[in-house]
């Protein structure tokens, strides 16, 4: 009966609502239930749980954290297409798709990311699926809501480049995004495009990328077949106090949404990175980044928030090389007590990586538009 279910839900997750027109779309996403205020809300099974009746670490039926959702269908289709769109650029040549690309999990498959005019970042690219349910944002942490993030790379030299006044004014001059405007947010003919519309329409979009439905999700649902032996090793070694995977990475997000300092080695060529202490000043966290969640992880190489290890066994080997082996000797970081040495064979390296490939699910991967308001080229 459960294959039957799961198959019957893929099948519905994957179907193209959206219409490759330039009119908005008066529907909710997959998986999202438009209410009488034309509101989108998410629909999860994990809604039915309750965190505190699950004991251990990293129980399979523990609750989500509370997402960001109520957005209008028509924000988020317009969202859909500012996200695509180069237009939001200062040379019309980079949009948010060029670094969080749909077929890359949402990254870039760069170990650092490219902005306008060639300029080169010091970070990579964060994967964005289930964005809507993070507290703070950027591998720093530094923005604490969704609102405060979409401004950083819209007005970084190295990233997008705009200067507010240009993106108020590019939008307004648009005869392609007035309309759409009007229509997402009641604009009166004679009312510009504000700034907060065009945030709030990008935020509308990225709550709707939702992954929640990867082979370990059915497992977790009580699909016993979801899974083989060897995942399911991966997946008792993840839970376990030997490993300790699962205290950080945390299902069914599968991150704490805390600060972790780790002691990651620097890319070539790159400076010592001091994470989170650049903007809390506090020593403790030199070095310190934003947990991610692991979903896709397959799909989001290379990895680590400078792009140091190449693949997924590479970055499960890191963890059992010793407390702070790769710590330069002139800095004494404040190593996250999770860090440790847990002595891994070759062996439960490999169930691991074997159990963090079930947690990829792009069933809700949204549809590239085929053309774009600005009359630009789709990123």
């Amino acid at each position: 009966m459960y294959k039957i279910i799961i198959t019957i839900v893929v099948l519905v997750f994957n179907f193209p609502i959206h219409a490759q027109t330039l009119q908005l779309s008066g529907q909710c996403p997959p998986s999202f239930e438009i209410n009488n205020e034309n509101e989108c809300h998410l629909i999860s099974l994990y809604q039915q749980y309750d965190s505190l009746q699950d004991g251990g670490v990293g129980g399979l039926k523990t609750a989500l954290p509370e997402n960001r959702d109520g957005f209008s269908p028509q924000q988020i289709d317009l969202g859909r297409y500012l996200f695509f769109d180069p237009f939001l650029s200062v040379d019309n040549s980079i949009s948010c798709a060029s670094c969080h690309q749909p077929d890359k999990g949402f990254a870039d498959g760069m170990a650092v990311s490219t902005g306008v005019f060639g300029k080169q970042g010091t970070r990579s690219a964060p994967g964005l699926w289930n964005v809507g349910f993070l507290k703070r944002l950027f591998w720093d942490a530094r923005a604490e809501s969704l609102e405060v993030q979409v401004e950083g790379p819209l007005y970084h030299e190295a990233e997008m480049g705009l200067t507010r006044v240009e993106l108020f004014n590019k939008m307004n001059n648009s005869s392609g995004y007035r309309p759409l405007f009007k229509q997402a947010f009641d604009l009166a003919d004679d009312q510009p495009i504000s700034l907060d519309n065009i945030y709030t329409a990008i935020i509308a979009f990225e709550t709707s990328l939702v992954s929640l439905n990867s082979r370990y999700d059915w497992y977790a649902h009580g699909y016993a077949d979801a899974l083989n032996q060897q995942e399911l090793e991966g997946l008792n070694l993840f839970r376990s106090f030997v490993a300790r995977c699962a205290e950080c990475h945390t299902p069914p997000l599968f991150t704490n949404q805390q600060y972790a300092v780790i002691g990651v080695p620097e890319s070539d060529g790159l400076a010592f990175d001091i994470g989170a202490q650049s903007h809390l000043d506090l020593p403790d966290l030199r070095a310190g980044f934003r947990v991610p969640s692991i979903r896709n992880i397959e799909l989001t190489a290379p990895y680590m928030h400078n792009g140091k290890f190449k693949t997924l066994r590479e970055t499960v080997s890191f963890y059992t090389q010793g407390r702070g082996h790769a710590v330069p000797e002139n800095e004494d970081l404040k190593l996250h007590w999770h860090i440790w040495e847990p002595n891994l064979t070759e062996v439960e390296i490999d169930r691991l990586v074997d159990f963090l490939l079930t947690l990829t699910d792009e069933s809700l991967k949204p549809i590239k538009p085929i053309e774009l308001p600005s009359g630009l080229t789709v990123q």
